[in-house]
């Protein structure tokens, strides 16, 4: 976590941590997925884990510790994926990872009539404003979210784009995992 700040909450910093180190493999990366465990029940109940996780107990009690899932199936659409997962009751919140086009709201006006799926991905892919754009977005049980956006064009920590609702379809189909 050496580049999130101290002051923000535990999800953020989570957030933060994820985009960091997503941010150290580098961009044309495939979706992560990690669970958020809560770091002080982790340090009690499983302190083998924590200690290989490097959690040692001078860090923080109060936080969330991300850990990353088996790889994301391929082939199979993200929210068909998502609407797999079910978590064990240790598991507080989970996050995903994703890289993806977008264009400014400038360009809605421009998407031409009836595009739908590839078509319109490729259309995306060609338009001179698009932006790759890295997200990370989180939920936890209780309902709370985060995000984290980072531009290629401005790959650095001091230009991430973070808050509650910056990607809400994403964060809402998160949310669904928790759900009985």
């Amino acid at each position: 976590m050496s580049n999130t700040p101290m002051a923000a909450s535990p999800l953020t910093r989570a957030v933060l941590e994820i985009d960091e180190y997503a941010s150290g493999l580098g961009w044309d990366q495939p979706a992560r997925l990690f669970a958020l465990v809560d770091t002080a029940r982790l340090r009690a109940q499983e302190p083998g884990l924590a200690a290989q996780l490097g959690l040692g107990d001078e860090q923080e009690s109060t936080g969330l510790t991300p850990i990353e899932q088996d790889e994301l199936p391929t082939g199979k659409a993200l929210d068909e994926f998502l609407g797999t997962i079910a978590w064990p009751d240790a598991v507080v919140g989970c996050a995903l990872t994703v890289e993806r086009l977008m264009l400014p709201p400038s360009a809605e006006a421009q998407v031409p009539q009836g595009l739908t799926g590839g078509k319109l991905a490729k259309w995306v892919a060609d338009h001179p404003d698009r932006q790759e754009v890295r997200m990370t977005v989180a939920v936890l049980r209780d309902g709370a979210r985060e995000s984290a956006v980072r531009l290629r064009e401005k790959d650095t920590p001091t230009e991430v784009l973070t808050g509650p609702d910056l990607i809400p379809g994403l964060a809402e189909a998160l949310a669904a995992t928790f759900e009985d």
